[in-house]
């Protein structure tokens, strides 16, 4: 997938856990938690769907550092099949 894919992706993993959120107004480069105002619980479950869709396991001490959706882009970037 090229970034525009996995963005649009994360994106739409996003927008089933947090169908309030304008996602065309986020920022790349901030906080991607802070903007969204996602707990810990919906944060797992967009961890889970970002698996479910793209077959990427973002491991505990892996997403604690993710903290921006152009960090989790890189991310999945460099770990998609």
């Amino acid at each position: 997938m090229t970034r525009d894919e996995l963005r649009a992706a994360l994106l739409d993993c996003l927008g089933r856990i947090a169908p309030e959120v304008d996602l065309a107004t986020l920022r790349p480069e901030q906080r991607l938690r802070d903007q969204v105002d996602l707990d810990s619980v919906d944060w797992i479950n967009f961890l889970v769907a970002v698996h479910a869709a793209l077959g990427i396991d973002i491991p505990d001490a892996d997403a604690a550092r993710l903290t921006t959706l152009d960090q989790l882009i890189d991310y999945c970037t460099a770990r998609q099949r």
